[in-house]
């Protein structure tokens, strides 16, 4: 009876959950066709700016019982509308998510691309406005975009839906990390702080073990970190280093991918990933390493404090031009 009854509380949650985005569309619908309104009175000359505040005084005497319409939050909508009214393929993912994530991403990015990006990565991660907040703070796009650069030929053959996949460097101010730490205190910190390392990562991982066993010959070794990636469909090993890359390195993580593929991937997987995080690169010599490397990996930083995002925007533009 139990299994029943549990039947019941699924069926009650699912449709909670409808109704929760039938509520959310249905409120986004509003906002949007209220700064269509007002876009049109004004644009046409109609109306005035100070309409608008007249507007929000109107809508609080008449209906004291209706919030969030006040006149600051009505331009958010004539902005809103305004700002995608020009890309109609983003009308459905605006929709799928909430409204203070709308006005987060509205109000912390430049660029159609950085807006559609923050848009898709919001749904696909269901992302909380504070979850959301940390990764515009910490540059996921700006690092994401330079991930995409960087991913070898190999690794985009094997895996053709790569793309947004792999970040060129990964945040880790969560660890609060001593000045002299080693590589068993960052692989210890990230394993106790595993809900945050994932959301950094992104939700499609799902985490196997640490200290991997793989057997060779009779020989026994250990992959620092090993994770699932649900969309790429494949094992991804993490290697992490508490020094500067070097090339060396990367035969290392190539002689793990080895053993995964031939021990442990199973026969409808894909060929397994291998991420190096290290402290710091020298990208020129990264890319000499990579350049003969026939293996699909990738060499990222990792920083355990937040970066600064002009540098960051700068460096997307020197990749980009």
């Amino acid at each position: 009876m139990q299994e029943q009854f549990t039947d019941i509380i699924q069926l009650i949650k699912q449709s909670r959950s409808k109704a929760i985005t039938t509520v959310n569309t249905e409120m986004i619908n509003l906002y949007w066709n209220i700064g269509q309104y007002i876009h049109n009175r004004i644009e046409t000359a109609q109306w005035g700016k100070s309409v608008v505040q007249e507007l929000a005084v109107f809508l609080q005497i008449t209906e004291p019982d209706l919030k969030g319409f006040s006149d600051k939050n009505l331009w958010r909508m004539k902005q809103f509308y305004e700002t995608y009214k020009a890309f109609p393929k983003l009308s459905a993912l605006l929709r799928e998510i909430s409204w203070t994530n709308n006005l987060i991403i509205l109000s912390r990015t430049k660029s159609i691309e950085e807006q559609e990006f923050y848009l898709r990565l919001s749904r696909q991660e269901k992302f909380s406005s504070r979850e959301l907040e940390r990764q515009i703070n910490s540059g996921v796009f700006e690092r994401t975009i330079i991930g995409n650069t960087k991913v070898s030929s190999v690794m985009r053959e094997l895996h053709p839906n790569i793309t947004n996949t792999f970040k060129d460097s990964y945040i880790f101010d969560f660890l609060n990390l001593s000045d002299t730490y080693n590589e068993s205190d960052l692989q210890k910190g990230l394993i106790n702080q595993m809900k945050n390392f994932i959301l950094e990562l992104g939700k499609d991982f799902l985490f196997i073990g640490e200290e991997y066993q793989v057997q060779v010959g009779h020989s026994d070794f250990y992959i620092d970190l090993v994770f699932y990636h649900r969309g790429l469909q494949c094992l991804v090993a993490f290697e992490l280093k508490s020094d500067k890359f070097k090339p060396e390195h990367l035969g290392q993580l190539n002689f793990y991918l080895e053993a995964l593929d031939r021990d442990v991937k199973k026969k409808n997987e894909n060929p397994s990933i291998g991420i190096l995080l290290c402290k710091d690169q020298d990208h020129a010599v990264v890319e000499y390493a990579l350049n003969r490397s026939l293996s699909p990996t990738m060499v990222a930083e990792y920083k355990v404090q937040l970066p600064d995002k002009h540098l960051l925007k700068q460096k997307l533009q020197a990749y980009i031009h």
